[in-house]
């Protein structure tokens, strides 16, 4: 199970009582939420206050709790894409001066305490970190140190005993080569597992595994159009083509009614 706090990719409709969405700082992304009518531009967040951040980590902490009791194995802690934690990370979104803000050994500070949180409720082993060390995606910039971040995120990432990192390589469903980084330095900072994610297909993913540039690829879009994609991958069959038009729909058109290769198979002999 993912774990998952957008911090300022939200909007006042999807919170408690209509409050405003909070964030690192006080910086409006130029980016849309989903609401009931449809796509909305997001506020202006209200930074959250030092004394609420130990409330956030406590809020991963029984997420966790409640992932295990529904019957997952581990979870996931989302820290990507824009998305509250890399909100805190990013010295482009973080302009604090408090105990989370300014140094990245500061910045860093949210995502280690939601991992050691996390980390004693599942065991390490069951715990993943997901990571975008280029993506710039729901508008949040680079920071203006890449490699020195997200080198330190990973190394300090070692205390807590983790079964994987997930690394978005490049721009999230974009370009793998948008901005230089150096994956494989990541890769033997970790003392886990290594997931490579974006923009893989089934070539590029047994090339890289050959390689040894990854322990393990991962896939997203492919799986949405695709609900037996193990399998299709595993016999090289072709593959259903995702709609893009409905990844965001909120209704079950382009989740749950793309056709298996067996239902497929059926559908073909059938109309000949």
């Amino acid at each position: 199970m993912q774990l998952w706090h957008v911090g300022r990719v939200s909007h006042q409709m999807l919170q408690s009582g209509g409050a405003l969405p909070v964030s690192a700082s006080a910086i409006r992304p130029a980016a849309e939420a989903f609401l009931e009518d449809g796509f909305a531009p997001c506020p202006t967040p209200r930074p959250l206050y030092t004394e609420e951040v130990p409330e956030v980590v406590a809020q991963y902490e029984l997420a966790a709790q409640n992932a295990l009791d529904a019957g997952f194995d581990g979870v996931e802690i989302h820290a990507a894409n824009g998305y509250l934690i890399e909100q805190f990370l990013r010295d482009s979104t973080n302009q604090r001066s408090d105990v989370y803000g300014g140094s990245k050994e500061n910045r860093v500070r949210l995502l280690l305490e939601v991992t050691e949180a996390v980390a004693k409720i599942c065991g390490g082993d069951r715990v993943g970190v997901r990571l975008s060390p280029v993506a710039t995606v729901n508008d949040c910039d680079l920071d203006s140190d890449p490699a020195a971040l997200y080198g330190y995120a990973v190394e300090q990432l070692n205390l807590f005993g983790l079964g994987y990192v997930h690394v978005i390589e490049g721009n999230t469903q974009g370009a793998r080569d948008s901005v230089p980084f150096n994956y494989e330095a990541l890769r033997r900072s970790f003392k886990g597992s290594y997931i490579a994610n974006n923009g893989y297909d089934r070539v590029t993913a047994e090339e890289a595994l050959r390689e040894n540039r990854a322990d393990f690829i991962s896939f997203g879009r492919f799986f949405i159009a695709n609900p037996d994609l193990v399998p299709r991958l595993r016999s090289n069959a072709p593959l259903n083509v995702a709609n893009r038009a409905t990844f965001f729909g909120g209704g079950a058109e382009g989740y749950t009614d793309y056709p298996t290769l067996a239902t497929a198979q059926v559908a073909h002999f059938a109309s000949r």
